[in-house]
């Protein structure tokens, strides 16, 4: 027979084995409807910078200063009023026939306080406003087409660079997506002075925009597929070109002017591929552009 006492303490030892248990099933049961789930660090990494960030551009320096738009990204220059580079991803998605905008303006995205280019600024200098992620590479809608005209996208070329070698390595890459590849391009700007239509020229927009010394650009071309980094190996193709800016590169084609990524590290001082093993990088940045 049971005591008052007894009795007592094994009511409160069940209680406590009860109340054990409630805590143990509440810790595996999924949070009820509505209700938030633990906050938790998600670094957004762009489409665009797939193969690695060439300068490790960032928020921070402002002559380095990474935007990241959803048609590419871009390293600027605030010293220079241009950008270092600007890399995109060209599949057969960013394809289409919308028109082309053709109105430059300003980039609303840069932060307070930079210089404000304007389209003036390149007027009556003898050079043209030349893309570096090109129009008709983002022509699937008008959004994106207009993307491609803020002037951070834009630097100084030589009238002829521009309209003939420029345009014609555009167009190889265009092309290679019509035998079913897509392309990953990085290109930008180096050095000081070009030559245009009126000769040599240091800056324009009254030394607030460098007029580049030269022109580069690196496409490394896939076929068409999904997870894109684990499918390069060492024989996927590179192009890899660094051309002056000057009027005369024209009389020669664009293919005369390629080189390797490795040659083209040295005279950029970027790094490219940085997202690929080392093996791989190794081999594609000893590519000579041959086979095309």
């Amino acid at each position: 027979m049971l005591t008052k006492s007894t009795f007592t303490q094994n009511r409160l030892l069940t209680i406590l084995l009860f109340s054990s248990l409630l805590v143990t099933l509440n810790g595996c049961l999924p949070p009820p409807t509505g209700s938030k789930p633990p906050s938790r660090s998600v670094q957004f990494v762009s489409e665009h910078l797939t193969l690695g960030n060439p300068s490790q551009a960032s928020t921070v320096d402002p002559d380095n200063y990474l935007l990241e738009k959803p048609q590419f990204a871009i390293s600027y220059n605030r010293s220079r009023g241009i950008a270092n580079w600007v890399s995109w991803h060209l599949s057969p998605e960013w394809r289409g026939d919308a028109a082309r905008t053709k109105t430059f303006r300003p980039d609303p995205d840069l932060p307070a306080g930079y210089s404000t280019i304007k389209s003036s600024d390149y007027e009556k200098t003898g050079f043209d406003r030349g893309h570096l992620c090109p129009s008709e590479d983002r022509d699937s809608n008008p959004t994106d087409n207009a993307a491609t005209f803020v002037l951070s996208n834009v630097v100084p070329q030589a009238p002829k660079f521009n309209r003939e070698t420029w345009k014609y390595l555009e167009e190889y890459a265009r092309k290679l997506l019509d035998s079913g590849n897509e392309v990953y391009l990085v290109a930008g700007a180096t050095g000081v002075g070009g030559t245009g239509e009126q000769g040599f020229a240091s800056s324009i927009g009254n030394g607030k925009i460098t007029v580049p010394a030269a022109m580069w650009k690196v496409l490394l071309v896939l076929p068409n597929g999904t997870d894109d980094l684990n499918r390069i190996g060492v024989n996927t193709q590179v192009v890899a070109v660094y051309i002056a800016n000057d009027q005369s590169v024209s009389a020669q084609k664009w293919t005369s002017y390629r080189l390797s990524v490795n040659e083209l590290e040295k005279k950029t001082g970027l790094t490219f591929f940085s997202n690929l093993p080392p093996d791989v990088q190794i081999a594609l940045k000893k590519q000579t552009g041959t086979g095309y």
